[in-house]
């Protein structure tokens, strides 16, 4: 059975400290799988939906760790490519009192050397939808041109996270390049700060004067809450209020619980609350995934009413965590 939706980009082999210390106090790491696009497929599949992840590794034990922990999540990784002439890409997370600093090693990786021929594959053209996010363009110029191909290509319905990473390229390159990439899109994500750091925008209706054309437009506003624009529509949800231990894999826990209500048919205002219930599981762990709510019970959860919604969310979010 085809998978309803394929995710597409670079998962890496995460390294952090076994305890809240910086790097070079920390004599044990832990090992780890992240990835943007691989979590939001993870999370559509705890939410019970065909998910399939298309990307490359190398050949080697890390490459092998990735899909392995993919493949035991419910993520279809039968199309990824393994590559026997570069590595997986590795990063490495580096705690302080500050917060986390990241540090990538992912020059010449196995994803970067993804292009446009991936385009055709059937694996696409069999779901019909596709979610990509800025972090790929700024990978290679074979990257970027893979992410313009998708959106530019008849028969898919594109969803993309902006997703900008600034040790990947600054705001002066980033910028200019994915706006273009969005107005491309058939969904985008964006954080309401993201898009005042690239396009100088205040508040979400400024992002969707820029974005007018983009079916459907969420902004995303930290712990205030999110907005959906669809046409001339523009639906608000607040954000339940969680105890937040480490934000990292919030945003794409959220795109995974709104792509998950889309599937489902769900209108815009369940569409945004689906993407607050993951999202706020996930704030409450260290990792960037956590179990969302069980497939049985998202329709009660939703269908509470807007007085009783943030409390009932925030309780939602703080059961059944499996990372606790």
């Amino acid at each position: 059975m085809s998978a309803e939706i394929v995710c597409v980009g670079e998962t890496m082999l995460l390294l952090t400290a076994a305890d809240p210390t910086p790097l070079d106090q920390a004599p044990l790491l832990t090992m780890g799988v992240a990835g943007a696009e691989s979590n939001v497929a993870s999370g559509l599949a705890a939410l019970g939906h065909r998910a399939a992840w298309l990307s490359a590794v190398g050949d080697d034990p890390f490459g092998r760790l990735v899909t392995r922990t993919l493949r035991e999540s419910g993520v279809d990784v039968s199309g990824v490519r393994v590559d026997r002439d570069r590595p997986t890409g590795v990063f490495a997370k580096d705690p302080s009192p500050e917060g986390s600093t990241v540090h990538y090693y992912r020059t010449r990786s196995a994803a970067s050397g993804l292009g446009p021929e991936l385009v055709g594959d059937p694996r696409v053209r069999a779901a019909g939808r596709v979610h990509l996010s800025g972090i790929t363009p700024a990978l290679s110029p074979g990257c970027d041109a893979l992410t313009q191909g998708l959106l530019e290509a008849p028969g898919l319905t594109v969803s993309f996270d902006v997703n900008h990473r600034p040790r990947l390229w600054g705001p002066e390159e980033a910028a200019p390049r994915l706006l273009a990439l969005a107005r491309l899109a058939d969904i985008v994500f964006v954080g309401r700060d993201e898009a005042e750091e690239l396009w100088g925008t205040s508040t979400d209706r400024d992002v969707r004067a820029l974005l007018p054309d983009v079916e459907r437009l969420v902004v995303k506003d930290a712990e205030h809450g999110a907005s959906e624009f669809h046409g001339g529509t523009r639906v608000y949800v607040p954000a339940p209020t969680v105890e937040v231990v480490e934000p990292v894999g919030a945003g794409d826990a959220f795109a995974a619980g709104y792509l998950a209500g889309d599937l489902r048919g769900l209108g815009g205002r369940e569409r945004l609350r689906l993407g607050h219930l993951c999202a706020g599981r996930v704030l409450r762990v260290t990792g960037d995934l956590a179990d969302p709510p069980p497939p049985d019970q998202v329709d009660e959860l939703l269908a509470v009413a807007d007085e009783h919604w943030n409390e009932r969310a925030a309780g939602a979010a703080t059961r059944g965590v499996s990372s606790e």
